[in-house]
């Protein structure tokens, strides 16, 4: 099973295996991490589960779609690398994957 790393803003760590896919969201809130709030409940209709991708995976997730980008207008600090956890879908390919958790959420 892949493995995600969540850090949170202040720099905790949480290493969790997640099933092929599943969303970083729901591994995330499967796991109790805490900051990913997911309020839609993964539906790509709110901001409440932002993440920042590590750049050394920028590549391997790709860029928000069109609906994701509107949605990450209303994050909180978004930035180059910012992504909805709901729309990264667990594969092989993401094993250790890390994604940092701003201190609060849109």
């Amino acid at each position: 099973m892949p493995r995600i790393i969540y850090i949170t803003h202040d720099e905790q760590r949480f290493e969790v295996e997640a099933a092929n896919g599943a969303t970083v969201m729901e591994t995330a809130v499967k796991a109790n991490v805490p900051g990913i709030e997911a309020e839609c409940g993964g539906a790509c209709a709110c901001a409440t589960c932002h993440v920042y991708v590590d750049p050394e995976f920028a590549e391997m997730v790709g860029e928000a779609g069109p609906m994701e980008a509107d949605m990450l207008d209303f994050a909180w600090e978004p930035a180059a690398n910012s992504r909805l956890s709901c729309q990264l879908r667990v594969g092989d390919a993401l094993d250790g994957l890390i994604v940092r958790i701003p201190a609060r959420q849109g």
